[in-house]
C-alpha cells in the first residue's frame, strides 16, 4: 500500500506513522499565534531566516496532518506536519538508575561488609578486612578510587599506599575503567590485577522478577543469619554445606546481590534461581526498587544469565596493583 502524502514531511524522511510509540526529536519552525486558533506568521531567527525550536520527546500520535510529542515535562506537543522541517527517532532516555555516577552506585556496596575498616579521602573509601576468612574479597580490601580525593592525586595515592602498608596488605584500587582516575595510576606505574575487571550490572527488581515468574520450583530456600533488616543470608541447605547460597544487602531502595554461588555437584538443578528468588523477595519486601551486582568480565555464563534477567552493565570496574607488586 503506498505511504499516503501526509507520511512525512519532506525534510524528516526518517518521520512518520511509523514512529508512534516511540521517541524522537522533531525540529519545528516558530509561529506567532494566528487568528482565531488559526496559524499564525512565522517568526523570524537570528540569521533572518525563520525561527526554529526542537522538541524532543515520545510521539504519541501522527495523522490527520499533525504530530503529537509528548515531552519529558509538561503538556503534550501538537506540531502540524507542514511545519517540520527535521526529525529523527532517537534511542529511549536511560533510567533514572542508569544516571547515577559510578561512585554513587559503588557506594550502595558498603552496607554488603559491615566489618571493613574504612577510611574516607574525599570521595575515595581504602577500605581492610581486619578477620578476613578465606580469600581476601578484592572488594573490601581495595580502595575505592572514584570521585574527588579533596587533595591532589599524588597526596591521594600516597594515602593509598600508607594505608595498606600500615595493615601489612598489598595496595590495590578500584577504578573506573578507562576513566581519568585510572590514566592517572596508569602514568604512575599502576598495572591491571589479573581477572580484576567486574561489571557493575542492575536493574529493576520488578523487571526482574517478573523475568524470573515461573522458574522457581520449591526446593526448601532457608534465609538466615544477619539482622534481617539490612542484610542476609540464603542457603539451600545439603548435608555438610549448603547447596547453594547467597547473600543480600539493602541500601535505600537498592538491593545488592553478593556470593551467588551452587557447589559443582549440585549444579543445573535449579537451586541458584531458588536463591535468587528469596533474595529479590526479601529485598521487595524492604522496598527496595532496584537490583544490582558485580560480575567479573570473563564469566560468559553468568553475564548471559544476567543478560536474560534484564541486569544491564552501569559501569566497568578495574583492580589495579602497583607495577612492581610481583
Amino acid at each position: 500500500m503506498p505511504a499516503s502524502p501526509e507520511a512525512h514531511p519532506s525534510g524528516a524522511p526518517h518521520l512518520g506513522p511509523h514512529v508512534v510509540g516511540t521517541r524522537v526529536v522533531v525540529r519545528r519552525v516558530v509561529r506567532r499565534p494566528g487568528a482565531e486558533g488559526g496559524p499564525g506568521e512565522v517568526e523570524t531567527g537570528p540569521s533572518g531566516g525563520p525561527a526554529l525550536t526542537d522538541v524532543l520527546g515520545t510521539c504519541l500520535a501522527w495523522g490527520e496532518g499533525v504530530c503529537v510529542v509528548q515531552p519529558a515535562d509538561g503538556e503534550p506537543v501538537t506540531i502540524p506536519v507542514a511545519d517540520i522541517v527535521a526529525g529523527k527517532p532517537v534511542p529511549p532516555r536511560a533510567s533514572v538508575r542508569q544516571r547515577v555516577s559510578a561512585r554513587e552506585a559503588e557506594g550502595h556496596s558498603f552496607v554488603l561488609f559491615p566489618d571493613v575498616e574504612r577510611r574516607d579521602v574525599g570521595e575515595w573509601v581504602l577500605r581492610s578486612d581486619p578477620a578476613p576468612i578465606g580469600r581476601l574479597y578484592k572488594r573490601a580490601n581495595s580502595a575505592l578510587a572514584m570521585g574527588d580525593p579533596g587533595c591532589s592525586f599524588a597526596e591521594a595515592e600516597r594515602a593509598v599506599l600508607d594505608f595498606y602498608a600500615e595493615r601489612g596488605r598489598d595496595p590495590m584500587v578500584s577504578v573506573e575503567a578507562d576513566g581519568d582516575v585510572e590514566a592517572a595510576f596508569r602514568e604512575r606505574g599502576w598495572v591491571p590485577h589479573p581477572h580484576g575487571e567486574v561489571e557493575f550490572r542492575l536493574g529493576s527488581l520488578v523487571a526482574v522478577r517478573r523475568a524470573r515468574r515461573g522458574r522457581g520450583r520449591g526446593l526448601g530456600v532457608v534465609a538466615l543469619e544477619g539482622d534481617r533488616d539490612e542484610r542476609v543470608h540464603v542457603v539451600v541447605p545439603g548435608t555438610a554445606e549448603p547447596r547453594a547460597e547467597g547473600r543480600g544487602a539493602v541500601h535505600g531502595d537498592w538491593l545488592g546481590l553478593n556470593g551467588l554461588r551452587t557447589r559443582l555437584e549440585h549444579r543445573r538443578q535449579g537451586l541458584a534461581g531458588e536463591v535468587l528468588d528469596a533474595l529479590l523477595e526479601w529485598g521487595a519486601e524492604r522496598g527496595a526498587m532496584t537490583v544490582w551486582l558485580h560480575v567479573e568480565s570473563d564469566n560468559p555464563a553468568a553475564r548471559a544469565l544476567y543478560d536474560g534477567l534484564g541486569l544491564a552493565v552501569h559501569h566497568v570496574t578495574r583492580y589495579l596493583v602497583p607495577g612492581d607488586a610481583g
